[in-house]
């Protein structure tokens, strides 16, 4: 399989705009200082972090240089193999999930596209498959398609889900799901929220007021 198809096999929770805007990055044109700032703005955008993408973009400008690379087209496998060799080298050494606070409460952030919905539904079956009572929250009001995901992801793992209609406050369903949680006893709420960015800050504050409530 070609490195850039595995690439995007490997990071499908970054959706599929992200790979796309990657993909037409590496087109056949020079290497110029425009072309490292949009790497870097996309690689930060699909939230592979600002750590590992400074690794990475200096990694690959030693490389250019090392290997005479003069046009973006040339570097696109030598990319896609160092991104796969730095998330192979990262990985299993996170830092250890601690829902040893009942309720403890995991809310699921990040821009759009990025798989929270479905990262949070596929946490949510791998804790009751532990023995935790879990309960998710459908707090991501934006999207209808988002409710009924988490419902769907909630019927498939068999776990509760708290729920309101499209466009309700996203604080007001986790205030409702920490509640349902100590009265039933659950270990642990996982919430689902919308995609933002951190610079549209009427959404940053709706994601604080839900923090708040937490």
């Amino acid at each position: 399989m070609d490195l850039f198809k595995n690439l995007a096999n490997k990071l499908k929770n970054t959706g599929n705009k992200w790979t796309q805007g990657i993909s037409n990055l590496f087109s056949d044109e020079p290497i110029s200082d425009v072309f490292w700032d949009d790497l870097e703005e996309l690689l930060i955008f699909g939230d592979v972090g600002i750590d590992l993408t400074e690794t990475l973009i200096k990694r690959l400008k030693q490389r250019a240089i090392d290997e005479r690379i003069s046009k973006t087209s040339e570097l696109r496998s030598v990319f896609s193999k160092l991104l796969i060799d730095q998330l192979q080298e990262v990985k299993g050494m996170g830092v250890p999930l601690d829902v040893s606070k009942k309720p403890a409460v995991i809310l699921m952030v990040g821009v759009n596209g990025s798989g929270k919905t479905t990262t949070a539904g596929k946490l949510a079956a791998q804790l009751k498959k532990e023995g935790k009572k879990v309960l998710l929250a459908a707090a991501d009001t934006f999207r209808a398609a988002a409710i009924e995901q988490l419902m769907a992801w909630g019927e498939r793992a068999d776990v509760r889900v708290i729920a309101q209609s499209q466009d309700s406050d996203p604080a007001a369903v986790v205030f409702d799901a920490i509640m349902a949680a100590k009265a039933g006893s659950y270990d642990v709420i996982i919430a689902d929220t919308a995609g933002r960015l951190h610079t549209k800050s009427n959404l940053m504050e709706e994601l604080a007021k839900v923090y708040r409530i937490v």
